[in-house]
């Protein structure tokens, strides 16, 4: 049986390497992690666990023994420098290589960082991006501490938010008219932004950073609107980058990420990829999802495909994020909507993305109901009338059945 390399060992490297063996694999499967720990869930790092609320073996995918009980080899704290493809072969930091028939990239993606000219390398600056940068941090979350985080999408939110309920002072800025301007519409904008204010974090919207100050250690910022914050450290949530180096590198075709067909195949076709590293074709163009969703669909799909079953990747978008007591359950793309439908009131809502008269997504807090019935109504392709939807009265579950 053939020799599989998997490069990446977070959500979606485990989630291939898993669909693998469940799917009839009986060869060799190496699964190359660069980080010490084994693979982890990465949402609750900003939330649960950055609380003291999950142990870190609860962040595990599996235990660890699960790797060695389904002849997995499991390389961690290993980083891959090259990918020879003439040969079939990687090159390993230890100096050592290893041959493969067909090789995997889920490398994921990169924090964007603030640059060292304004400030960026100033120690008590961080990201939230892996279990060291969050082991890192914590010990700066003491009450009444200050802290400043940069940047309004949904982990500077949800970082705002753990520290809020800690006892911390907050002050969140976001350069763009307002929060969540880039992944939602203004109505769950407004929707968080009142939910954070009323906990008492700082929202400044249209307002970005010019530089952070100190000499060794980040002290106060200096903010585009003139003023300056003193801080005891600061958290930047500013976007993230795929992880296409290797892939570059090694001369894969790169657009919007590591460009793969509908099979998850690259422009090698002994090469895979899947995960926030990954661009997919959808809709006459190359797209890339950064959810946890997409990286354990894409990545049971990967290994369909290199195991030879022909089967297209379809996404089926959903994603989530927990602040203070909300949850935010969001399913489907809301690109290109022209109009939102407003279902519920108070803190259970959701607002209902159409364009014309198609359901594009749905953007669900602490309704749950809605969330479900509108997934499935998005999978299906089905689109029920806004009136109907508006009618909090209104049954959803018989368009289930239409």
């Amino acid at each position: 049986m053939s020799k599989i390399i998997v490069i990446g060992a977070g959500q979606a490297g485990f989630s291939l390497v898993e669909g693998l063996r469940k799917q009839g694999h009986t060869g060799a499967i190496t699964l190359i992690g660069a980080e010490p720990a084994p693979p982890y869930q990465r949402p609750p790092l900003s939330k649960a666990y950055l609380l003291g609320d999950m142990a870190v073996e609860r962040l595990y995918l599996r235990p660890e023994n699960f790797y060695a009980d389904h002849d997995i080899e499991l390389l961690t704290d290993t980083r891959v420098t090259a990918i020879n493809r003439q040969d079939k072969s990687i090159d390993l930091s230890n100096a050592g290589s290893m041959a493969y028939d067909k090789l995997a990239l889920t490398t994921g993606a990169l924090p964007n960082r603030l640059p060292a000219s304004i400030g960026g390398d100033l120690a008590g600056v961080y990201g939230v991006r892996t279990l060291a940068d969050t082991d890192a941090m914590a010990p700066e979350f003491s009450k009444d501490a200050r802290v400043l985080i940069i940047g309004g999408g949904y982990i500077g939110l949800e970082a705002a938010a753990v520290a809020a309920k800690l006892g911390l002072k907050v002050t969140l800025v976001e350069m763009s008219d307002r929060i969540l301007q880039r992944v939602a519409a203004k109505q769950t904008s407004d929707y968080f932004r009142e939910l954070h204010g009323s906990h008492g974090v700082d929202i400044r919207e249209g307002v970005g950073l010019t530089k952070l100050n100190g000499d060794t250690r980040v002290t106060s910022a200096s903010l585009s609107d003139g003023s300056v914050l003193e801080v005891d450290f600061v958290i930047v949530g500013v976007g993230i980058q795929p992880d296409i180096s290797l892939a570059k590198t090694a001369g894969l075709t790169i657009e919007n990420g590591i460009k793969t067909n509908y099979r998850c195949q690259t422009s090698d076709p002994d090469i895979f990829a899947a995960g926030d590293c990954a661009s997919f074709p959808h809709q006459g163009k190359q797209m890339r999802m950064e959810s946890v969703g997409n990286a354990i669909d894409q990545a049971h799909a990967a290994a369909a495909a290199m195991l030879g079953i022909d089967i297209d990747y379809q996404p089926k978008p959903w994603f989530w994020s927990d602040q203070f007591d909300t949850k935010l359950q969001i399913a489907g793309l809301n690109t290109g909507y022209d109009k939102i439908v407003t279902r519920g009131a108070g803190r259970e809502i959701s607002f209902w993305y159409y364009q014309a008269n198609k359901l594009l997504a749905v953007d669900a807090m602490n309704d749950p109901r809605s969330y479900m019935v509108g997934k499935r109504l998005i999978e299906a392709g089905k689109s029920p009338d806004p009136a109907m939807i508006a009618d909090v009265n209104a049954d959803l579950k018989p368009l289930l059945k239409a």
